[in-house]
């Protein structure tokens, strides 16, 4: 057999374990050959490809990024696109096309599958905003990642009597702002899912000043939104319809200031969140994606996803994975609003 592996949309830690355990599994359990498109769906519209073999991916599995790299593709490209593609499989003699992405690469996946490409797809964002799974990798290195940044800014911030916001990244899904905020002991925490109350941050704001505490510590997703008394600048849509954000952390501790007078200060981590060693518990779920997606290849179970329920490695038909994105319920949110303050 003959598998196709491409990594589209956003970086990732883990994605370099995945490519590694899919050419390792399909060489040594089955004999199988794996070819590498660059550069994402690009690569497979451009027909730039690269062999994978065992040594090839030697020492991948705690490298972070992507060593196929990754580019982003406008929807419309690969509608269009959709024969070229299908040409390019035919041509390198590919016999499954294992794509890693996220939300956008998924539905791509989908699209292709619905063609009549042998797909098995690999979910993969730091976001965590992929439904039917309970976790995809990467998501463990960027609350990790953004925990430890934010253990640092309390003792600045306790020295300073400070309030200090750390915009972490979330744009539809603010996964990583709840469990950083958790874990790390922040006294609020806005994500896209609750429209915050301006109102309601200041009096937090002024109400733990006024009781002697030294220091706030807010966790605020970039795709937070103020439900009233503020004004967001409109960014305006980029070539891939996402919305351009333009710094709601910023905007609202300037607001902040305004209004309650304590000095504020604004750290936005990034992309150092998605950059960089994946954590182990990401090591390990990508080498279980890796292996267990080159298996379902294998067993032609195509037009399916690999996801982890529970403990295990299940399947889900694609169809169902990009129906929606998985967001913050809220019940999540109410276990955030008991620490809050």
């Amino acid at each position: 057999m003959r598998i196709g592996v491409l990594t589209g949309g956003g970086d990732c830690p883990g994605l370099n374990a995945v490519i590694r355990s899919v050419v390792r599994t399909a060489s040594s359990h089955y004999g199988s050959e794996v070819v590498g498109f660059r550069d994402g769906w690009r690569g497979l519209l451009e027909d730039r490809t690269t062999p994978l073999d065992i040594a090839a991916v030697d020492g991948l599995l705690t490298r972070g990024g992507t060593t196929l790299g990754s580019a982003r593709v406008a929807p419309e490209l690969l509608h269009t696109g959709l024969d070229r593609m299908k040409d390019v499989l035919a041509a390198h003699r590919v016999d499954a096309l294992i794509p890693i992405g996220g939300e956008g690469t998924l539905t791509a996946a989908h699209l292709l599958s619905e063609a009549g490409v042998p797909v098995v797809g690999i979910p993969k964002t730091i976001d965590n905003d992929i439904d039917g799974t309970d976790l995809t990798f990467g998501f463990d290195t960027a609350v990790s990642i953004a925990t430890e940044m934010i253990d640092r800014l309390h003792t600045t911030a306790e020295s300073h009597q400070r309030v200090l916001l750390v915009e972490v990244m979330g744009r539809h899904a603010g996964w990583i702002a709840l469990h950083a905020g958790l874990a790390s002991g922040a006294h609020v925490t806005l994500v896209p899912e609750e429209p915050f109350d301006v109102d309601e941050v200041c009096r937090l704001v002024s109400q733990r000043f006024a009781r002697g505490d030294s220091h706030v510590i807010g966790v605020v997703a970039e795709g937070a939104v103020p439900k009233a008394g503020m004004e967001l600048r409109d960014g305006g849509v980029d070539e891939y319809g996402h919305r351009r954000f333009t710094g709601v952390a910023q905007q609202l501790g300037a607001e902040l200031e305004r209004r309650t007078g304590k000095e504020v200060r604004t750290t936005v981590l990034g992309h150092v969140q998605r950059g960089g060693t994946p954590t182990s518990f990401d090591r390990v779920l990508a080498t279980r994606f890796g292996l267990h997606a080159t298996i379902a290849a294998h067993e032609s179970e195509f037009g399916q996803m690999v996801a982890l329920r529970g403990t295990d490695i299940e399947l889900v038909p694609l169809k169902t994975a990009v129906a929606r994105l998985k967001t913050v319920t809220p019940e999540r949110l109410a276990e955030t609003h008991a620490f809050t303050g």
